[in-house]
């Protein structure tokens, strides 16, 4: 088993839409970023790669690759989690907190969890989230950006060259 860490931040701006665990979040300003910039999806995504000792998000679905440009990050996890299946990984948990002044978020905690998990093959109970705020301090507390933090647990198993498990259990 493999523990892995990520962290992700991108600023608020006027004119993008505020999309958080794969769900559109009624807001004012939204994320900057080359893709739909989910900082949830893309911690979790670090996360994951870092517990399978693979390179960094940017690595696989470069900033400045036209390919990419407002790609949903649900397909990005989709990908993360074919990539780390091939590699003889599995997810056993995520737990992730999502750091932003405002919106309040808690009410859509659950249909996050839902786009996460569908996007990722796991159960719903694999996987943790929760939001917080900085009390007013730093740049989330200004309100110039969100952040969000997450720890995975994973499992190797034996794979064929297909990405098959072997002993899956």
């Amino acid at each position: 088993m493999r523990v892995g860490i990520g962290y992700d931040v991108h600023p608020l701006m006027k004119g993008r839409k505020l999309i958080l665990g794969g769900v559109e979040i009624p807001f004012e300003k939204g994320l900057g970023g080359h893709s739909d910039a989910d900082v949830l999806a893309h911690a979790i995504i670090d996360a994951l790669l870092g517990a399978a000792a693979l390179p960094d998000i940017g690595n696989y679905f470069p900033p400045d690759d036209p390919l990419y440009e407002n790609i949903s990050s649900m397909v990005l996890l989709e990908r993360v989690k074919e990539l780390l299946s091939l590699e003889g990984w599995q997810i056993i948990n995520i737990d992730a907190t999502i750091v932003a002044e405002r919106p309040r978020l808690s009410f859509f905690i659950d249909l996050m969890k839902e786009h996460i998990s569908q996007a990722l093959g796991i159960d719903i109970g694999q996987l943790g989230i929760k939001a917080t705020t900085t009390e007013r301090l730093g740049f989330v507390g200004r309100e110039e950006g969100v952040a969000a933090y997450a720890v995975t647990l994973v499992e190797s198993y034996a794979v064929d060259n297909t990405g098959t498990a072997l002993n899956r259990a």
